[in-house]
């Protein structure tokens, strides 16, 4: 759910666990390409389990499918998966990572040369702790890390004992919360939600109970429209600090979430390839869609067609 974030995050209600294919007919058969499967073009994208993510894949899969006349395949998968799927072959494209596995990374795109950088997708996102502003208006310490870990009292619970809790979300996640907490010397403990739509649903529950909670949490997220929350000052991040993931004691940085491609599909992807490399929008144009979803209830499908009606003049610069 995002240096970046090493989420990951943040995540899709709408997502089930697993894989998920999404198919549409397809008009036309163009020029043929390594990416025909029978008589479509397939390209597969890996979809995070968060909303933005959702609707990056969205979007273009009616693009591609829609003006390019090619079937898009979309699979569920984390970030490390979704590294291991574009080094192999099996994926083409991930349209947002949060920069969370830079093992990964040096390996498939400096060493292997397997997979490609392509630069950043048009959204910036930031990982944090996050408190209620109740809370933080009624005990405004907490504000910063000094304060909280002052006031851990009140964010015990059945799960983490004596200790207050950190609200995780997906194990699967990659976050250095349980190492920042150590090395800070605070008294809190992490305890996993199991997915991002169970740590919703328990933020949901506390805050319409005015309880205290705090918890890992990142932006852009729709959420963030209906819950007014307060970012815990951390120390503040610098590059490197994060090098050594248990010896992190600093905040996530904010990071410019890249998009990655298979180097077979990059060099040889033809127009699928052309109009991935040039998706590029804004954390706004990512909001909307992502409203349309979750808080307005829309079909995925029927979000992006209703995003790209609305929206020639933006993504018609994404064409080959």
């Amino acid at each position: 759910m995002k240096g970046a974030p090493r989420v990951r995050r943040a995540r899709i209600a709408a997502l089930t666990a697993g894989a998920l294919a999404l198919t549409v007919a397809l008009s036309g058969c163009g020029k043929a390409d390594p990416y025909y499967s029978g008589s479509s073009k397939t390209v597969t994208l890996p979809v995070a389990s968060w909303a933005g993510a959702e609707a990056n894949v969205a979007v273009v899969k009616q693009l591609l499918e829609k003006e390019l006349g090619y079937r898009v395949k979309a699979m569920q998968m984390d970030e490390p998966v979704a590294f291991d799927a574009l080094n192999s072959g099996k994926a083409q494209a991930l349209l947002e990572d949060w920069r969370g596995v830079p093992k990964k990374e040096e390996k498939y795109v400096k060493e292997k040369k397997t997979v490609t950088y392509e630069g950043p997708m048009g959204v910036t996102g930031h990982i944090g702790w996050y408190v209620p502003k109740y809370y933080a208006d009624k005990h405004p310490e907490v504000r910063t890390w000094q304060g909280l870990k002052k006031r851990y009292k009140d964010f015990r619970t059945p799960e983490s004992g004596d200790k207050g809790q950190m609200l995780e979300g997906s194990p699967s996640y990659v976050t250095y919360d349980a190492a920042i907490i150590k090395n800070l010397g605070m008294n809190f403990k992490t305890v996993y939600a199991g997915s991002e739509a169970a740590q919703i649903k328990e933020m949901q529950k506390n805050y319409a109970a005015r309880k205290p909670f705090v918890t890992y949490w990142w932006t852009p997220q729709w959420l963030n429209s209906q819950l007014d929350l307060v970012e815990v000052k951390l120390p503040p991040y610098k590059k490197g600090c994060d090098a050594d993931p248990d010896k992190v004691k600093c905040a996530y940085p904010h990071t410019a979430l890249a998009k990655f491609f298979n180097a077979d599909f990059a060099r040889d992807g033809g127009k699928a390839a052309e109009m991935l490399r040039k998706f590029r929008w804004t954390t706004a144009d990512q909001t909307k869609v992502v409203k349309w979803m979750t808080i307005d209830k829309m079909d995925t499908d029927e979000a992006a067609a209703r995003w790209v009606e609305e929206n020639k003049d933006i993504w018609s610069k994404w064409m080959p």
